[in-house]
């Protein structure tokens, strides 16, 4: 079961709300709509679900009803139609009352603002959520602290805000959103007001923390960069309505329509492709078994003029080369004693950053997820993805 599945959400702002959503059900455009009611269409007939514990990337360009899909899902709006799931339960239908237990316990927000009281130091600003559910003062001093230390913050737990970088004041923001434990992160562009340098460092705490957390967060953004660069997926919004919703490989890949088609034609592919996304499978000896002449004959059979060095768990010990081969085959020492050290990069980094990697390196790069090969990357894979970034942006221009 999702953590969140959203079916048939509607908000209609305006007087005439039945007429207006009778044109929704009709699937009449939103404009037409405002044209025949007066009333405007700020969340179309969204259907989605947003899984436990993934980064969930909403973006589209303004107006496109975005920041009224977050502030439906914590009702801060009410929705017009339509249930909003979480865990099975339709928060929709919960009274006043219920809802706010759901803010308090459930989702917490982090604003673009930062939200702060300037009155109220770091270590208050960050239990001040605590204190309004009564908790006690000692514990909420202690989830607090906690809270600031994860975000490197706990030094500075007796200045005010205003003695605080921007992206220190919003690390004030998220650790305040996080000690009250939520199962739901809801993030409204929080990283827009920051400097480029700043929010991108933002962007790599985030997805450390994520790392330790494990969060469910549904993140609002306007950047398709930052989307690309955080999302495990990504929604793209047009007008209240949905246009995709996929992985940023296969928006980027195979969009859905010639608007995800226009949105996503700028990007970079370099900086934003990985290394899985274009690896080649491994040709592999396994030194726990294998001996040198098991592993030239592989060599031979598959026409290289090298291996992998693995254990039987896949784990990486090297690369070996036949001269390699040939020298423990004819000193008899097994294959552990003759490897070559390779080169290595994790499953998510992206191509910009291999080059440099595989420029000077005699070998190909190993591709590593949790510790084991899963694939390696030749020089000329690195080049091909280049040149079709290239190519794409040659494309651009020409149009």
């Amino acid at each position: 079961m999702p953590k969140v599945e959203i079916k048939h959400l509607t908000k209609i702002f305006g007087k005439r709300i039945k007429p207006a959503l009778e044109l929704v059900k009709q699937r009449v455009s939103k404009n037409e709509i405002l044209e025949r009611t007066g009333s405007t269409v700020g969340v179309y007939d969204i259907n989605m679900s947003i899984n436990e514990g993934e980064i969930f990337v909403i973006m589209g360009l303004s107006g496109s009803g975005k920041s009224t899909l977050i502030r439906l899902l914590n009702r801060l709006i009410e929705p017009t139609s339509g249930t909003m799931m979480i865990d099975g339960s339709d928060i929709a239908k919960l009274n006043k009352k219920e809802m706010i237990e759901v803010r308090r316990k459930t989702m917490s927000m982090v604003f673009q603002n930062f939200g702060l009281f300037p009155h109220r130091t770091i270590l208050e600003n960050t239990e001040y959520g605590l204190e309004v559910q009564g908790v006690p003062v000692k514990e909420r001093r202690e989830r607090a602290e906690k809270a600031l230390a994860n975000a490197k913050l706990l030094d500075f737990k007796d200045q005010y805000p205003d003695q605080l970088s921007g992206g220190m004041q919003q690390r004030v923001g998220l650790a305040r959103a996080l000690t009250n434990d939520p199962e739901i992160l809801l993030m409204d562009e929080a990283f827009s007001a920051l400097d480029p340098l700043v929010r991108r460092e933002m962007q790599d705490e985030l997805l450390d923390l994520q790392a330790s957390v494990q969060k469910t967060i549904i993140f609002i953004s306007h950047d398709l960069n930052e989307a690309l660069r955080i999302g495990d997926r990504i929604a793209i919004m047009k007008d209240g309505q949905l246009m995709q919703v996929g992985t940023g490989e296969e928006i980027l890949t195979q969009p859905a329509n010639e608007y995800v088609r226009s949105f996503v034609e700028d990007v970079d592919r370099s900086k934003v492709l990985t290394a899985e996304n274009i690896m080649i499978p491994a040709l592999t000896a396994n030194i726990e078994v294998d001996g040198p002449t098991v592993a030239l004959r592989k060599m031979m059979a598959e026409e290289v003029s090298g291996l992998v060095a693995v254990d039987r768990h896949r784990h990486l010990h090297g690369y070996l080369s036949s001269d390699s081969a040939i020298e423990a085959r004819r000193e008899k020492v097994p294959l552990k004693d003759v490897l070559d050290k390779m080169p290595s990069v994790s499953h998510d980094t992206v191509i910009m950053d291999l080059m440099p990697l595989i420029y000077d390196s005699p070998t190909p790069l190993a591709v590593t997820k949790n510790d084991k090969l899963i694939g390696v990357i030749i020089r000329g894979r690195v080049l091909e993805a280049l040149a079709d970034s290239t190519s794409d942006e040659e494309e651009t221009i020409d149009v």
